[in-house]
């Protein structure tokens, strides 16, 4: 084994960097439901979270091994490709994060490796089958699948509870399961985004001669991963668990708890098949299913569509970001420094603009103004006006006149 190189330790750094990303992220996949219904206190939620997710952490290393062995080719990899691979995953999370879009996180660091080793070595470093199989038909698979699972689970939660008198008591029961369940998403996030760093630290392992070509990922790994995406889970990532939990629809305790249930279940399975996918879209489409699944429930479709275009992108805005960087480092120590730089002047401009305006916390995080707006068509050359409709919660709160 070969001592640590300069550039192996910056890549296991930003590695981990992008972990703690990957944590605040995609806290929202937990917790924001059971945030939004109120059955956990903010600060308490992603506590849990965190634990569980150092938890998960060491149940699996399938989807790592699929990353460190199986997408690229690992003999055409230089460390340097791993660390560009990372920069265009980092800045597409902190991105999508200033937003408050709930993107996937393992598609951002797919794409930057992708991109990265295309760059590098050409496309035929990539291994196609394994990206269309383990990571492209997850991609679309899981949110349709978890989304019909919550839909037909919230209308079987609510037939159910239509028989016998829905009263404090029961809505007690439905907030103490979304209590496990988010805790089951949480285990489940671990075993699945976890990995993901882990793998990639594997891979510049081997590219950098630290460790065997094959090799299941060290302890070390295991343990560094898993308390970075811990770190960074308990510091929530406030703005998206608002959308995520708000923005796209309004959930009851009995639909919390049918989308967090049918989320891991998805998770979970895919970990154990080593299927690379992201939780991100999983829980996404377990919220719209359970939206749509309660009479009456509706999905702001507006949200939605502007999170499918942002996970459309993320493959390819990520591998561009990854490639121009890798395309930089080749020229020499004098290139990665000016990446590494760029990537440090990136982030914090970014931090900068995340504390200016409306700044959310786990103090508002729940405070959104979550009514569907409607524009009224106006006669040629005249300004077209907006109408607010309140939520079902609005009404049923109180009377609220539509504003003009």
């Amino acid at each position: 084994m070969e001592s640590f190189s300069l550039i192996l330790a910056i890549v296991v750094v930003t590695a981990l960097a992008f972990d703690f990303t990957n944590g605040f992220h995609d806290t929202a996949n937990a917790m924001a439901t059971t945030i939004s219904t109120g059955a956990l206190k903010p600060k308490v939620a992603v506590a849990m979270s965190a634990v569980l997710n150092l938890v998960g952490a060491f149940l699996s290393v399938e989807v790592a091994n699929t990353i460190s062995k199986g997408l690229v080719d690992e003999s055409g990899i230089r460390p340097e490709v791993i660390f560009a691979a990372l920069v265009g995953a980092i800045l597409w999370n902190l991105l999508t994060w200033l937003v408050g879009l709930p993107s996937s996180s393992s598609h951002a660091l797919m794409g930057g490796l992708i991109g990265a080793t295309i760059a590098s070595a050409g496309a035929g470093a990539v291994h196609g089958d394994v990206l269309v199989t383990k990571v492209l038909i997850p991609a679309i698979a899981a949110p349709i699948v978890a989304g019909i699972a919550a839909m037909l689970a919230t209308r079987l939660s609510y037939k159910l509870g239509a028989k016998r008198a829905e009263g404090k008591a029961a809505e007690k029961g439905y907030r103490a399961g979304q209590i496990a369940s988010a805790g089951l998403v949480s285990l489940a996030h671990g075993t699945n985004d976890a990995q993901k760093t882990m793998g990639i630290i594997t891979l510049a392992l081997v590219a950098g001669g630290a460790v065997a070509p094959d090799s299941d990922p060290p302890v070390w790994v295991i343990l560094s991963a898993g308390l970075a995406i811990a770190l960074g889970t308990y510091l929530g990532g406030w703005r998206i668990i608002r959308t995520m939990g708000k923005g796209l629809t309004d959930l009851q305790p009995q639909q919390g708890f049918a989308a967090q249930t049918s989320a891991a279940t998805v998770i979970l399975a895919s970990s154990h098949l080593g299927f690379s996918l992201s939780t991100t879209h999983s829980v996404s489409g377990s919220v719209m299913g359970a939206g749509l699944g309660r009479k009456g429930g509706v999905v702001r479709w507006s949200t939605a569509t502007r999170m499918f275009v942002a996970w459309g992108l993320t493959l390819p805005a990520a591998a561009l970001v990854g490639a121009v960087a890798e395309w930089v480092t080749g020229f020499g120590d004098w290139g990665t420094a000016l990446v590494a730089v760029f990537l440090i002047a990136s982030s914090a401009a970014i931090w900068v603009a995340s504390r200016r305006g409306d700044v959310v916390d786990h103090t508002n995080v729940n405070d959104v103004d979550d009514s569907p707006a409607i524009e009224i068509a106006a006669p040629a050359g005249e300004v077209p006006l907006t109408a607010t409709i309140p939520s079902p919660a609005e009404v049923t709160a109180k009377p609220s006149a539509t504003a003009l």
